[in-house]
C-alpha cells in the first residue's frame, strides 16, 4: 500500500507552544528526527511512503539544526505531485467541509493523498485531518469528485496495523 506521510510534527528546538492534543504530544515528545526515520524505515517492507512539498517546506521550519536533521530525513522519500485536481479538491474541501482559511495547508494534504490514489494518509493533525467529526464531510467531497479518501490515521496507529497488533 501506498502512505502519504503528513506527520510532520517533529519538534522544533524553538518551539515552546504546547501541544493542543494527546496525539500532538505523543509525536512532540517522542518523535525526534531520528525516531521518524526509523518509523518510516519499518514502515517501508510494508508500504511505500510519500511526502507532499507542503511537508518539506513544514519540516524546514524552525531551528536550522533540528530542520536539517528532518529534511536529511526526507530526503529519500519521494515527493507526490500537487496537480491542479488536488488545489481544486483543497478549495472545496475548505469550502464545503468547511475548514477555515488557516486549515489550507490541510486541505491540501488530504486532497494530495486523495489525488494520488494514496492509501493511507499518516498525520498528527486531530483538528482538522484526523477528526472523526469531519471525516465524512471530507469524505463526501472526495466521492463526489469521483475519489476515494485514504484511511488517515496518525503514524503509531498505522505501525499498529502493520505489527497486527
Amino acid at each position: 500500500p501506498r502512505v502519504i506521510d503528513e506527520s510532520n510534527r517533529l519538534p522544533r528546538n524553538n518551539d515552546h507552544r504546547l501541544p493542543r492534543d494527546a496525539a500532538q504530544q505523543h509525536s512532540t515528545d517522542r518523535c525526534q528526527p531520528a525516531d521518524h526515520a526509523r518509523m518510516v524505515d519499518r514502515a517501508s517492507p510494508s508500504f511505500s511512503v510519500y511526502v507532499s512539498r507542503f511537508v518539506v517546506g513544514e519540516c524546514a521550519a524552525g531551528d536550522s539544526v533540528t530542520a536539517a536533521d528532518r529534511l536529511r530525513v526526507l530526503a529519500e522519500v519521494p515527493l507526490l505531485e500537487v496537480t491542479t485536481d488536488a488545489e481544486s479538491l483543497a478549495a472545496v474541501l475548505l469550502e464545503e467541509v468547511p475548514l477555515p482559511p488557516k486549515a489550507a495547508t490541510d486541505a491540501l494534504h488530504i486532497a494530495v493523498a486523495a489525488v494520488n490514489g494514496v492509501e493511507f494518509l499518516l498525520t498528527w493533525n486531530c483538528r482538522h485531518i484526523a477528526n472523526p467529526a469531519l471525516r465524512p464531510r471530507i469524505e463526501s467531497v472526495c466521492r463526489r469528485m469521483g475519489l476515494e479518501l485514504p484511511v488517515i490515521c496518525t503514524p503509531q496507529e498505522l505501525l499498529e496495523i502493520d505489527d497486527g497488533n
